[in-house]
């Protein structure tokens, strides 16, 4: 697993492709929190705060990790090199984890460059680092796990396709309706006291409470599960091909 991961990691880095991904979230979040007049914009909002960071990355992740994930199995796939990864000496839980681990760090390190944004609300603030830390901290933690989370469907998105697009349009597809889809469909109340029910099947209802500062066991279990669900479907559907 180990072995796949610092392969996969090198394909990242190795062709700059992870530089620029990473630009490109941090230059798009940048011109959305402090430039573009938007309710995400912080001199607008004219608080002490990241939360306008907070709900807006989430939806940038929705495209940046499928794109991350796209080529996980369905290069392999593509360019037939997935044949001799099953003639090598590892399971294919491993072969699984090892990719799923290089996008997932691939996209924590997406969030680093928020720092700077950290650092000048910090400074900003009346008085000088007026900012509600615990929500902060929570946040970036939600955000790390709901990475986790993107990134397991994007792989499972990539295990079910032939070809690199559409294990794209099929991972930013299946994030969408985990994210907002779920939820959107529990606002309408077409199913009485079931929707509820429905609220707690997708990501958002689950991400909401470490915006708020709080972890709580039964979301952090929740994403855990969905994890290891996407996971397991992956090493299924990839065993298939064998």
């Amino acid at each position: 697993m180990f072995a796949i991961f610092k392969k996969e990691l090198w394909s990242y880095f190795g062709n700059w492709s992870a530089w620029i991904i990473i630009a490109a979230f941090s230059l798009i979040t940048t011109l959305f929190l402090f430039f573009f007049e938007n309710d995400s914009n912080i001199f607008d909002i004219g608080l002490a705060s990241l939360q306008s960071y907070f709900v807006l990355v989430p939806w940038l992740l929705m495209f940046i990790v499928p794109a991350l994930s796209m080529k996980t199995f369905a290069e392999e796939q593509q360019t037939g090199t997935l044949n001799w990864l099953f003639s090598q000496p590892l399971k294919v839980s491993e072969l699984v984890s090892g990719k799923f681990l290089s996008v997932w760090v691939v996209g924590i390190m997406c969030l680093i460059p928020s720092v700077i944004y950290f650092y000048t609300v910090y400074v900003l603030g009346v008085p000088e680092g007026n900012i509600d830390m615990g929500m902060t901290l929570g946040s970036y933690f939600g955000l790390m796990i709901l990475i986790a989370a993107f990134s397991g469907v994007g792989i499972l998105a990539s295990s079910l396709s032939q070809n690199q697009i559409m294990a794209y349009l099929l991972g930013v597809f299946m994030c969408f309706i985990m994210y907002f889809g779920i939820e959107q469909l529990a606002s309408y109340k077409l199913l009485g006291g079931a929707d509820f029910i429905l609220q707690t099947v997708g990501f958002y209802q689950h991400f909401l409470g470490f915006t708020r500062g709080l972890i709580d066991f039964k979301d952090v279990a929740y994403f855990v599960f969905i994890i290891g669900l996407t996971l397991a479907l992956s090493n299924h559907f990839i065993n298939k091909k064998k």
